[in-house]
C-alpha cells in the first residue's frame, strides 16, 4: 500500500478526542482505530507490538547493523480535533490542481478558494486531498501516522539501507493537549525522537510556545434592578472591565512569530457571577510568567473597586521544549540534512501551539516536530498534498539512515 492508500483507509476513522470525559482515551473511536493499527503493525511483521489500556500502542523495527546505533522513534497522534466533526469523512483527490478555486461541495456553497489561503498557490501541479466541506480531513494527524507506517514499509523493503532499533509510537489525545500524560518514556525507550504531527513541506520545529490556563470567576450581588441604586454588583459589567484592561493588540489576530498573547477562549456569566477562561502563550519563558503576573495583578485591581469579587486559578500546561533540545543540536541537525537529501529546504520556525513533543522533551525525550504535509487543520478547509506525505516518508527513511551513518 502507498502512503496515500494508507491515508485514506485511515481517515475513516472517526477519532475526535473530548475534553469532557476525563477518559484516556478520551474517546471510543479513538480505541477502535488503535486496535486496527495494531493489526496493521502485526501484519507487517514488527516486533514488540503493545497496545496499553490508555490506547498508547508502540511496536519495534529490529535493526539491521552491527554498529551500536541509538534507538530513535517516530510519533503521531491518533485523535482530530474537536473543533470540527470527523465522522463519515469523504475524502476526494485533485489530481494535478491546475490552480484556483476548488469546489468542495457544490449543493453548500463550500469552496477551498486561494483567495481566503493563498498557501494553495504553492501547490499547483500537485495532487491534493480535500474534505467534501462537511467535516475535516484528519491529516492532523492521520497523515503523520500514514508516513511513518510507510516508511518502515520502505525500510522492510530495502534491507541494504542499513539502520539502527526504530520504535514507533501512536497516542491519543493530543488535540486536547493530554497526549504526552500517559506515555511511558521509559518504556518506548529512546535516545530520541520526532514527531511527525507539522505542516507544510520542509517545517523542523523544536521551539513551541510555554502554555498556561487561566481561570478568571468574578462575583456579583444581585438585587431588583428598580431599587439596585449602590447595592448591585453586576458580575458581567465587572467582568468586561477586566477584559478591557488587557493589552488589546496582545491577542492571537494581532500576534506572529515569536509574539505572545492572551486569548479569551470563554465566558459564561450571570448578574450573580462571571466566569472568563484564558490561554495565555509566550514562548520566552520570562516574558510568559510576566503574562501570568499581570492576570494576577488585574484580579487584585478588580479587587480594589470591588472587594473580594475576583479570583484567578492559573494552571500551566506546557514549556517551550527549545531548552531540552539544544544541548543536542545534532538531533535538529539530523533532520535538515534529512530533507536536503530528499531535495526540500529545511524552514525552521517556531511552533505557535504546543505538540506532544514539548511535553516528551521534558520528560526526557527531546522530540522535535517535522511536517506531516497538511494545511489549513481543524476545518473544513482542511487538505494534504500526496507529494508532500511522499517525501516526509522519504525525509523519515533518511534520518534513519544518517543516524547509522553516523554512529
Amino acid at each position: 500500500m502507498t502512503v496515500t492508500d494508507h491515508f485514506l483507509e485511515f481517515v475513516k476513522f472517526d477519532t475526535q478526542s473530548d475534553e469532557e470525559t476525563n477518559l484516556t482515551p478520551s474517546s471510543p473511536g479513538q480505541m477502535v482505530f488503535a486496535k486496527h493499527l495494531k493489526a496493521v503493525l502485526l501484519g507487517m511483521g514488527l516486533e514488540d507490538v503493545d497496545l496499553d489500556d490508555n490506547g498508547y500502542l508502540m511496536a519495534t523495527l529490529p535493526a539491521n547493523t552491527d554498529k551500536d546505533v541509538p534507538v530513535i522513534g517516530f510519533i503521531a497522534h491518533m485523535d482530530t480535533s474537536p473543533d470540527m466533526t470527523g465522522r463519515h469523512v469523504n475524502p476526494r483527490i485533485v489530481k494535478g490542481y491546475p490552480g484556483g478555486p476548488i469546489v468542495l461541495n457544490e449543493e453548500q456553497d463550500i469552496v477551498l478558494d486561494p483567495e481566503a489561503f493563498p498557501e494553495l498557490n504553492n501547490y499547483i501541479g500537485q495532487d491534493l486531498i480535500v474534505t467534501d466541506g462537511t467535516t475535516l480531513l484528519g491529516a492532523d494527524d492521520k497523515a503523520g501516522i500514514a508516513e511513518i507506517i510507510s516508511a518502515v514499509a520502505y525500510l522492510q523493503a530495502h534491507p541494504e539501507i542499513k539502520h539502527g532499533k526504530i520504535r514507533i509510537g501512536f497516542n491519543p489525545d493530543e488535540e486536547i493537549g493530554l497526549g504526552a500524560h500517559k506515555y511511558n518514556v521509559e518504556k518506548f525507550g529512546c535516545a530520541f525522537a520526532y514527531t511527525m504531527d507539522g505542516g507544510a513541506l520542509g517545517e523542523l520545529e523544536y521551539e513551541n510556545f510555554n502554555a498556561a490556563s487561566a481561570r478568571v470567576t468574578i462575583k456579583g450581588r444581585n438585587v431588583h434592578p428598580g431599587y439596585a441604586k449602590h447595592k448591585m454588583i453586576n458580575s458581567i459589567r465587572v467582568a468586561a472591565s477586566f477584559i478591557a484592561m488587557l493589552p488589546r493588540w496582545e491577542t492571537p489576530e494581532h500576534t506572529e512569530g515569536y509574539e505572545g498573547f492572551y486569548h479569551l477562549v470563554g465566558i459564561e456569566g450571570s448578574v450573580e457571577e462571571t466566569v472568563l477562561t484564558y490561554i495565555i502563550r509566550d514562548h520566552d519563558r520570562d516574558r510568559f510568567e510576566s503574562r501570568k503576573k499581570e492576570i494576577e495583578h488585574l484580579c487584585r485591581k478588580t479587587n480594589m473597586e470591588f472587594p473580594g469579587s475576583c479570583s484567578v486559578e492559573i494552571k500551566d500546561q506546557y514549556y517551550n521544549m527549545r531548552e531540552k533540545v539544544e544541548p543536542q543540536m545534532y538531533i535538529i541537525e539530523y533532520a535538515e540534512e534529512a530533507m536536503r537529501m530528499a531535495g526540500i529546504t529545511p524552514k525552521v520556525q517556531p511552533i505557535r501551539g504546543g505538540t506532544d513533543g514539548a511535553q516528551l522533551s521534558f520528560k526526557g525525550l527531546p522530540c522535535p516536530n517535522i511536517f506531516a504535509g497538511g494545511e489549513n487543520f481543524h476545518g473544513r478547509y482542511e487538505y494534504v498534498s500526496i507529494q508532500s506525505m511522499e517525501k516526509a516518508v522519504e525525509v523519515i527513511v533518511n534520518i534513519c539512515r544518517i543516524v547509522e551513518e553516523k554512529a
